[in-house]
């Protein structure tokens, strides 16, 4: 067997395999002999059938097999030849299969690019921490007041932040569309879950029957709403207004808290939100760490690996709004509109498994066991979590990821250079 190896566009390759006729020849003849010794043809003894009478008969899928099984065997050794870590399935040609001359073939795919990780440099990874002042606190405890508030019955025109009970029907031309309609719908007015113009037309109205107006963003999900101007029938049948929860004994019980007044509330409240920024701090500083480590580290990734981790977004994307990737239509969650961050997601993945290698990181199963013990905290009975876990091969090798890819962390603050970042706990909406 001989290769040749031709590089197309990026990580694109061909690779041209010629195997010998006598490979060929001795394949194909130790398929006549396995048929010879069990074929019955009319007119001959069994294991007496002439072997050419056996090629008439049997010849063209003796030949389509033993070709098959010639590529099969041939391709992983020529991709060894050549050095190639394969990224997809090859396209194979036949470009010769004449049974009298050498059989060739040309294979055509992607490969896994050879990166050598770059972790120094003067460009910098930023360190968050994140301020929290006594009004991010005021409105922490006001948001909780409200979640844990009632809704009560108003005979009144409704207003912002009330919540309507309605009917609606929505329709584009005329015509009606998929999700276009419900009852007994709950909406908070100026929470933006609808989209825009709706949530307005319904401020300053009474119950009653009426139609409004609104237009689908040009960005929406679903691509053949994008843009559409649509016109609502609208049974606006209740308006509520909220009563927020009074910080008092009733309301403690319901957060699970073991506190007595106001004051010792609030500091509760202070150490969840710290305790949240940690949390914050880490995750943010890591993606820019991760930010810092793609643009020092220039190189191309696999579009088919590209493709496939775009497909497992658009997945978990469908099935959290309760929707099967078999039943949605291509304009519901569009796959090129995740193919960004899964060029992203491919490249840190390719980049870290280089990284892991370079620093040599393994998890022990000490560092394990610690990790765990850290995870039990977490819980009302530790003991009952870790005798749980000892039963959960996925979730245990999940936190064995997590502990390697702290270690990577770990390694990476050590050997890049950082800034330090303040910002408002505010800002973290829009993060």
């Amino acid at each position: 067997m001989s290769s040749k190896l031709k590089k197309l566009k990026d990580l694109e390759r061909i690779l041209t395999v010629t195997i010998p006729l006598e490979d060929y020849k001795d394949k194909f003849q130790s398929k006549i002999n396995n048929i010879k010794g069990q074929a019955k043809l009319d007119g001959f003894r069994k294991g007496k059938v002439p072997n050419d009478v056996l090629e008439q008969k049997y010849g063209a899928s003796i030949h389509a097999d033993v070709v098959n099984d010639l590529i099969q065997a041939s391709y992983p050794e020529a991709l060894k030849e050549n050095n190639l870590r394969p990224a997809s399935s090859p396209t194979v040609k036949l470009e010769s299969e004449d049974p009298s001359k050498p059989l060739v073939y040309s294979a055509t795919f992607e490969i896994f690019p050879d990166i050598k990780p770059k972790v120094s440099s003067w460009t910098k990874y930023e360190t968050f921490s994140i301020n929290i002042s006594d009004e991010d606190v005021s409105l922490a405890i006001e948001d909780i007041c409200k979640r844990y508030g009632e809704w009560n019955d108003v005979d009144r025109e409704s207003a912002k932040d009330d919540q309507v009970i309605i009917d609606f029907k929505g329709l584009i031309n005329g015509e009606e569309f998929e999700g276009n309609s419900a009852a007994d719908f709950k909406l908070v007015l100026g929470s933006n879950s609808m989209i825009p113009g709706f949530e307005d037309e319904l401020i300053g109205k009474s119950k009653s029957e009426f139609k409004i107006n609104a237009k689908f963003p040009d960005d929406y999900f679903k691509k053949d709403l994008a843009g559409s101007d649509a016109t609502f029938e609208i049974n606006l049948k209740t308006v509520q207004e909220l009563t927020p929860a009074k910080i008092d004994k009733e309301l403690f019980t319901k957060l699970e808290m073991d506190i007595e007044d106001e004051t010792k509330f609030k500091a509760e409240i202070l150490s969840r939100m710290e305790k949240e920024v940690k949390t914050q701090e880490k995750d943010l500083t890591k993606e820019s760490i991760y930010e810092t480590l793609l643009k020092i580290n220039s190189f191309s990734a696999p579009k088919v690996t590209i493709k496939e981790q775009a497909e497992m977004m658009r997945k978990d994307s469908l099935m959290r709004i309760g929707q099967q990737e078999n039943d949605a239509t291509d304009d519901l969650f569009p796959l090129d509109t995740f193919m960004e961050n899964a060029e992203k997601r491919v490249k840190l993945d390719l980049l870290f498994a280089e990284l892991i290698k370079h620093y040599a990181l393994a998890v022990t199963q000490e560092d394990l066991d610690n990790f765990i013990e850290e995870e039990s905290k977490k819980y009302k009975d530790a003991s009952q979590f870790k005798q749980w876990i000892e039963n959960q091969p996925q979730q245990i090798e999940q936190f064995r990821m997590i502990v390697l890819e702290q270690k990577l962390v770990d390694n990476l603050k050590n050997d890049l250079k950082s800034k330090d970042k303040v910002i408002e706990f505010s800002e973290l909406a829009n993060k």
